[in-house]
């Protein structure tokens, strides 16, 4: 398909001006257009050829221009999951390559993991509402340190969450994913061998895509296999783990749980799981920090590079 420079579109929720090493306009005949999911569309969605979709601003949003986008060539989330976008595609036509943002939230992710993991464990959330109530709640408390750590979902953010991992002593690592395979640090278990595992586990880390398949992988059955006392880490999506049998679990005190997604997201006022016995909640914010905005930029000066060249994308997750 050939394209005159009136439909060459590029829709940025970005202003290009602040993004470094984009292709120069007149040079690759691209035009810039910012968007950031206002009610206004910047010009004729069907000129767009690169569309990259508003962070964190929901699937509503997300997909609203994708029906009119008849020119598109890629799609660009600057998240690792693509799950907010996926109920526009079957309106793409064919050939539109969606790519995710891996190497953008490896980091804060990770770090949010591990800040969650030592939280929990060591009684953070009780130590700040003792201060509020100024009341010294000294005892004993449960280390990392010789702890096994299950990580469910061991892409680019599990292998990141590992990496971090390393310092504190773990007794063990364990790996999964949709398929075996094995690297540096050992091998990655299939997801059949789930509940061979988590006994095992006393933690459990959630870092998968939300699909299909994983849509409520963390179900009663899963979690009833967990070891009493484990804690169970979601920095993966919220519907990855039922609600309900979770709140069974830590209701029960037999289970903890920390959670930087939830189903529903945002968590509504008056929602159980707000003061569950033993759940501590983030709002959704394992990439939401300083780190993103710069690999944001740089991975989108990037792929606009390649595709003004002719050139493969990266981290193409599917074409439609």
């Amino acid at each position: 398909m050939t394209l005159d420079d009136t439909t060459r579109d590029v829709w940025l929720p970005i202003p290009a001006e602040e993004i470094d090493g984009l292709p120069a306009p007149g040079a690759s005949g691209l035009n810039y257009r910012f968007w950031d999911g206002g009610p206004d569309f910047p010009a004729d969605p069907a000129r767009c050829v690169f569309y990259v979709v508003p962070y964190m601003k929901g699937s509503e949003i997300a997909v609203r221009p994708l029906a009119g986008m008849t020119s598109l060539r890629a799609v660009q989330t600057l998240s690792a999951g693509t799950d907010h976008v996926t109920p526009g595609l079957p309106a793409l036509r064919p050939g539109v390559e969606l790519c995710n943002a891996k190497g953008v939230h490896e980091a804060s992710t990770a770090e949010l993991t591990l800040a969650l993991i030592l939280a929990s464990l060591r009684g953070i959330p009780g130590f700040v509402r003792g201060q509020d109530a100024e009341e010294w709640r000294a005892g004993f408390y449960p280390a990392l340190a010789d702890k096994s750590v299950l990580i469910v979902g061991y892409g680019s953010i599990g292998a990141a969450i590992e990496d971090r991992l390393a310092p504190f002593e773990c007794a063990r690592v364990v790996r999964v994913a949709r398929s075996a395979r094995t690297t540096e640090r050992g091998p990655v278990h299939p997801l059949a061998e789930l509940p061979a595992l988590l006994p095992r586990a006393d933690v459990v880390v959630l870092s998968t895509p939300l699909t299909p398949e994983t849509r409520h992988l963390a179900d009663a059955g899963f979690l009833g296999r967990m070891k009493d006392g484990a804690l169970l880490v979601n920095v993966a999506r919220g519907p990855v783990v039922d609600t309900a049998a979770l709140l069974k679990e830590v209701e029960s005190g037999r289970i903890t749980a920390a959670l930087d997604v939830t189903d529903p997201e945002p968590l509504p006022a008056g929602h159980p799981l707000w003061h569950a016995r033993g759940v501590l909640v983030s709002p959704h914010v394992g990439g939401s920090t300083s780190a993103f905005l710069p690999r944001a930029k740089r991975l989108i000066a990037s792929q606009l590079t390649r595709f003004a060249a002719g050139e493969r994308l990266v981290n193409m997750v599917l074409t439609t």
